[in-house]
């Protein structure tokens, strides 16, 4: 297939930093030009890829000191436009322009939704402009959205098994990786962190929005000698930082869409501690690739428990449902599904045929019965059990 991936401008394709979506475009993208597909991706000058790039920043607009990316996402996207028939699919990894600018071309595009979607702010975009199929990375994703929304499939997100290393033995810390603010909790992890009497090291980044959380409520809290605040970490201290933790904590008080880290965690083979919000009970075995707790004291507890868990078998949970190769093939089924119409080479690709071609008063499927048909595909990959 002809691919077209659409990134965010606010990071280099892989990040420099901080970037969760760019980090998994990047690894979308070089899984389906390993798999032989011909693949364009639409993102900074900074990114490196093996896909071919088409330029459409000098550098990732974050690092730039851009704060506003509206002027330059347009750009990008009349050039995504321009170069549409070049295409059989338009893969878009930025919200809400694509579906008022793309909507003519709907069969042939897809959009996945990176970020929370329990604001109603955007819902009437998605009432206005129905003909947008949509991916979610977590089904809890998905909940707060009007009923009538466009799904075409839930595909978690994966990693190659090369980016974060199986680590065996861990280390004696607990691991904070991320963002400071708010929702992420970081005042939760460093209160386990105390009643556990272990060490947590917080590597995070702090967002200009988040500046004034910091320094009120999380820097008081670092004067303690359990407590290290290391700050902002690249892709190369990564692996490292998460393969050397006892555990990671996830103590988040939102409804995150996914949560990449812990994925990254379970591929070096460090059990997650995490509350049971958003996506978490998608993502975590309790006892298996870490604990689900409610409370501080079931966290310490959970702590004092990490080093005993078997970080081999933390490490095959994530090869059985989160490797980049699983997610890419996940995605090719989608693609399939809305190019069914034009190319029948399976049962389910008939099966979408004899809908399409129906007398005109059901000639329309509705979402449930598209998205019942491409989930077909997508859910025989996720859950083949190779």
């Amino acid at each position: 297939m002809r691919i077209a991936l659409v990134a965010p401008l606010a990071e280099a394709v892989p990040p420099k930093l901080y970037g969760g979506t760019e980090r998994v475009v990047s690894w979308l993208a070089e899984e389906l030009v390993r798999q032989g597909h011909r693949v364009a991706l639409f993102a900074s000058a900074e990114s490196e890829t093996a896909a071919e790039l088409i330029v459409c920043a000098p550098q990732s607009l974050r690092l730039a000191g851009y704060r506003d990316h509206l002027g330059n996402t347009l750009a990008m996207l009349r050039e995504v436009r321009r170069r549409a028939d070049d295409f059989d699919i338009i893969h878009f990894h930025v919200d809400l322009l694509p579906q008022a600018l793309f909507h003519d071309i709907a069969h042939k595009c897809l959009v996945t939704l990176h970020g929370r979607l329990d604001l109603p702010d955007a819902w009437p975009l998605y009432k206005a402009y129905p003909e947008m199929p949509l991916v979610s990375i977590s089904n809890a994703q998905r909940r707060p959205m009007p009923h009538n929304a466009n799904w075409l499939a839930t595909i978690p997100h994966g990693l190659p098994t090369s980016v974060c290393p199986f680590s065996r033995d861990g280390g004696s810390y607990l691991a904070f990786l991320g963002r400071i603010s708010p929702e992420k909790r970081p005042d939760r992890a460093i209160e386990i962190a105390k009643r556990a009497g272990i060490p947590l090291r917080l590597a995070a980044k702090v967002d200009a929005v988040d500046m004034t959380y910091f320094k009120t409520e999380i820097a008081p809290l670092l004067d303690h000698p359990l407590i290290e605040f290391i700050g902002e970490i690249d892709e190369t201290h990564k692996s490292e930082f998460l393969g050397k933790a006892r555990a990671l904590l996830f103590p988040i008080d939102w409804p995150e869409p996914f949560g990449l880290v812990m994925i990254e965690a379970m591929s070096v083979g460090t059990p997650v501690i995490a509350w049971p919000n958003g996506s978490v009970p998608e993502v975590i075995v309790d006892g298996v690739s870490g604990w689900i707790v409610d409370s501080i004291e079931a966290a310490a507890e959970a702590a004092q428990q990490a080093s005993h868990m078997d970080r081999s078998k933390v490490r095959a949970e994530f090869e059985r449902r989160f490797t980049a190769e699983r997610m890419a093939e996940a995605h090719i089924a989608a693609y399939r599904s809305l190019l069914s119409c034009g190319s029948v080479s399976t049962a389910l690709d008939r099966e979408l045929m004899e809908l399409s071609m129906a007398p005109r008063a059901v000639s329309e499927p509705s979402t449930a019965t598209w998205e019942q048909l491409a989930g077909k595909r997508v859910a025989a990959v996720l859950n083949r059990t190779d």
